[in-house]
């Protein structure tokens, strides 16, 4: 896999108008979390994920260690949508997240992220995570742009 892309984005067949977004390496985290579905629109990164038993805690709600990593993820998932990342050696360098509400197991959750600044070395995105009707959790985060090799 050394020489193969880092990442699978390719047009859903199951979701018309919304891409797959994965890790060419099964065995990386994202893939505890994936599959995830990625849409921009509107100046929105829209970044989807079921969560599944192993998202869980013990009131059977998304475990907030999940609901992190699927932020983490969708900051990264949005960076690519939006064109302005495309190595994976991008890093997040802050992330906070505010707990609204608890998210449920087996219903879609949705990361609708917005690309708040743009410098020559970070990027700046806030986003609200939604299931349903309901907020779940609100976020900001800061990735630094991968390194430019010469």
């Amino acid at each position: 896999m050394a020489d193969a892309p880092a990442f699978i984005d390719r047009e859903s067949p199951d979701h018309p108008g919304w891409m797959t977004w994965e890790l060419n390496d099964p065995t990386r985290f994202n893939s505890f979390l994936g599959p995830f579905l990625l849409r921009v629109e509107n100046g929105i990164a829209r970044v989807r994920m079921t969560p599944r038993h192993e998202h869980s805690n013990l009131q059977e709600n998304l475990h907030g260690g999940a609901l992190l990593g699927f932020v983490d993820i969708a900051l990264f998932a949005a960076s690519r949508g939006f064109e302005v990342i495309t190595a994976g050696t991008a890093v997040t360098l802050d992330l906070s997240v505010q707990f609204i509400g608890a998210g449920k197991v087996g219903e879609v959750i949705e990361a609708q992220v917005e690309l708040l600044r743009e410098t020559g070395r970070l990027l700046f995105l806030r986003g609200l995570v939604v299931q349903g009707e309901g907020t779940i959790a609100s976020f900001s985060g800061t990735i630094r742009k991968p390194t430019k090799r010469t």
